[in-house]
């Protein structure tokens, strides 16, 4: 016996989800542990370096099983095609038209939507790893800066380095909205949000501003040549896991801080309960307006 394990995220023309990719990975975990030989066929878009199925050869294999989504569609009825002298089994998926052929071409279906046998979908009790979860906030265009600015380089650079990162990442504006719900619409949600990540990457000022005070972490990357607001907020504050716009495109570097701010002693140091001179602004302020007060 030896099973191809297939679904949507197989497909060229389909799409890989969260939940589809799990429940395939549920899959795979149910048959080593039943100790079935199997393989997962991959859509080269999704893993290029994967098994994808122009390389499966039907030959190979006694079961096919197809995992979650729609069974309908030309590419499903694809499958009992080529794989058409295998057993072939549609586990989780959601069935639209019993009629189908997508559907009355698998010789099993245990469905997931059927209102009378319906079972837990499959990614409820697949294994998953923690990664941390890093909040990403770019900085505007940032015209003011004139010929010093670097927005463009820096974030096409981190953007690559973020990229290969094992981590959940969220992106984060701090534009507030009060007619967008993809926007915070007071300070004190976006306090929120921060306040539950691991570690922020950020070229605006508030991004760096913003995690530091809820005590996370935050590799701050200065998007203006020769060092702008980023660098002298960074400063103010203490914080040494400061990269400029010149050293943005070394990945090296990005890496060095990126493992400190994910080490006990960058969160530590992000939990200081006391920043330098934190209120000297607001203390400047007032002697401007009250000559001469008692501090």
């Amino acid at each position: 016996m030896r099973v191809l394990v297939t679904g949507w995220s197989s497909f060229v023309h389909g799409e890989a989800t969260a939940g589809d990719v799990l429940g395939m990975r549920r899959v795979g975990e149910t048959l080593a542990e039943a100790g079935i030989a199997h393989e997962t066929a991959w859509s080269p878009g999704f893993r290029p370096d994967a098994l994808h199925l122009d390389d499966a050869d039907a030959g190979r294999y006694s079961h096919l099983v197809f995992v979650c989504g729609p069974a309908h569609g030309e590419q499903v009825r694809a499958l009992h095609e080529r794989y058409a002298a295998c057993r072939r089994i549609a586990v989780g998926v959601t069935v639209l038209d019993p009629a189908d052929t997508a559907v009355t071409g698998f010789h099993r279906v245990l469905a997931r939507d059927d209102p009378d046998t319906a079972r837990p979908d499959m990614s409820v009790s697949a294994v998953t790893t923690s990664v941390p979860v890093v909040g990403v906030v770019f900085a505007p265009g940032q015209a003011e800066y004139g010929p010093a600015r670097r927005h463009d380089t820096v974030h096409d650079a981190l953007e690559r380095w973020l990229h290969g990162l094992d981590c959940a990442r969220l992106p984060l504006d701090t534009r507030l909205a009060g007619d967008d719900w993809r926007h915070c619409a007071t300070p004190d949600q976006l306090a929120s949000v921060f306040a539950r990540l691991d570690a922020v990457v950020t070229t605006r000022l508030h991004g760096l501003v913003f995690a530091l005070r809820a005590g996370v972490p935050v590799l701050a990357v200065d998007p203006v040549a020769g060092g702008g607001k980023v660098t002298a907020q960074a400063a103010a504050l203490g914080w040494p896991a400061l990269v400029s716009a010149e050293q943005a495109l070394d990945a090296g570097m990005l890496d060095h801080w990126w493992r400190w701010c994910l080490s006990p002693e960058a969160r530590e140091h992000a939990r200081r309960d006391e920043f330098p001179a934190a209120d000297s602004l607001t203390s400047a302020l007032l002697d401007e307006l009250l000559p001469g007060r008692t501090a």
